[in-house]
């Protein structure tokens, strides 16, 4: 898949907000191998046998086979881990909060859709190492709050936090909490995942370290990760038949200017002043972009840019210059409306902030209208049939989940806060089930 600049510069508006929030408390970026030569991959078993089935392998250089195959990396814990286990030896090392943005290769060759399942996509991957299994668990928790605000101020979706069940969380990991969002067409997507390695990576690795008691101890690790994936999401949940509707501070591009004229002697005072406008808009931290091509009309133009989401749109014109105002048009409503230029500044600027909040409300009043609650198989089935989404049940054991799932299609997305209420399971109605979330998913 082709991630073209567009789709690019939404990518890096998103890495740059989460780039920017870990540094602050003190993560750092860095690169890895593509290639893990297979022997790494064993050191961890439960981690391997998971991916096992994704991995592409490395077997020739040339015509010459390999002494041992390589891995085109499916994650990084078994490349990074082996560097942690020398880089650190002392509780002086420690925290070690590094970061990575990388792609990944998996062999999905079924079943594929732009950005939600390709062979190859652009993520993330923090790997984290700790003294303590309490400062391990707060790491978790403070990256998937990071990756909830991301998701619901950046984005605008609403999402669901919690802890995946054991036979959804990440191969390898103590535990796994996720964030869960609904599409309008009732199914849901993984946002992003935070795992409690607990000393799974650090015992087969031997990252240790000695500690201030002059003993040495195995360090508690985590990983965590949000890929293009999001950039599907955006897609589904805010685009129309129309195009993208990006939220604006997202956007790589929040407002786009276009002159209209149809004469030569109107060009250039419509040039001037739509260039005069897109400085100030500049100068407060707006996003512009002025589209003074001339090989396009402005019909073809405001279709393109309708397409590609951009939050405003702004017309200046004969009669725009002649009443001293411009015209904003908003890409979610459609709203037209025609403001006085000496208030388009603060008002543009005023119209992104409305367009972001309506756009969440929007996402948050869908999620609300497709959550439902099931108490029996009956009810759960025909949810699924006739409207899908979130269905909150109570859940009772491993076995429950898997036969829901072959039965319906429908996985345990999350668990419920742990102190949540319990009630009877919904497949075999044993009493103190814990409440989960199930959703049929991408």
């Amino acid at each position: 898949m082709v991630l073209m600049p567009d789709g690019f510069a939404i990518w890096e508006c998103i890495k740059e907000y989460f780039d920017r929030r870990i540094k602050a408390i003190g993560h750092k970026n860095a690169y890895f191998p593509l290639l893990i030569p297979e022997r790494l991959l064993k050191k961890e078993a439960e981690h391997f046998a998971g991916f096992t089935p994704d991995v592409y392998w490395v077997t020739h250089t040339g015509d010459n086979e390999l002494g041992e195959r390589l891995a085109v990396r499916p994650t990084s814990e078994t490349i990074i881990y082996e560097s942690y286990s020398k880089w650190v030896k002392s509780w002086r090392d420690l925290p070690l909060l590094i970061n990575v943005w990388n792609s990944v290769v998996r062999a999905e060759i079924t079943g594929t859709r732009p950005f939600l399942r390709t062979s190859e996509f652009l993520w993330q991957e923090g790997h984290t190492v700790h003294g303590t299994e309490k400062e391990a668990e707060s790491e978790v928790m403070t990256i998937l709050k990071i990756y909830k605000e991301l998701v619901e101020t950046q984005l605008a979706i609403p999402v669901l936090a919690g802890r995946k069940t054991e036979r959804e969380k990440f191969k390898g990991a103590v535990y796994t909490m996720t964030l869960e969002s609904i599409m309008p067409d009732g199914r849901a997507i993984q946002m992003g995942t935070s795992h409690h390695l607990g000393q799974k990576f650090s015992k087969p690795f031997e990252i240790k370290y000695l500690g201030t008691d002059e003993r040495e101890h195995f360090a508690w690790t985590t990983s965590w990760g949000i890929s293009w994936r999001l950039i599907g999401a955006l897609i589904l949940a805010h685009g129309d038949d129309k195009g993208l509707i990006l939220p604006p501070r997202i956007a790589p591009t929040q407002v786009v200017l276009i002159p209209i004229f149809y004469k030569a002697a109107d060009g250039e005072t419509i040039l001037k002043e739509t260039r005069e406008l897109a400085r100030e808009l500049d100068e407060v931290g707006v996003r512009v972009y002025v589209d003074d091509r001339t090989q396009y009309t402005p019909g073809w133009k405001y279709n393109e840019w309708e397409m590609k989401g951009v939050p405003i749109r702004v017309e200046m014109g004969p009669r725009d210059i002649q009443h001293k105002q411009v015209t904003v048009v908003r890409r979610d409503s459609g709203k037209k409306e025609a403001i006085g230029r000496e208030i388009a500044v603060n008002t543009i600027a005023k119209t992104l902030d409305d367009i972001q909040s309506d756009l969440y409300e929007k996402a948050e009043k869908a999620t609300v209208e497709l959550t439902s609650d099931a108490g029996d198989m009956k009810s759960f089935r025909q949810i699924l049939q006739d409207k899908g989404g979130f269905i909150k049940a109570f859940l009772s054991s491993d076995e429950c989940e898997e036969a829901i799932q072959k039965e319906t299609g429908a996985t345990v997305r999350l668990i419920a806060q742990e102190d949540s209420e319990q009630g009877r399971c919904v497949y075999c109605k044993a009493e103190g089930s814990k409440l989960v979330y199930f959703a049929r998913s991408y």
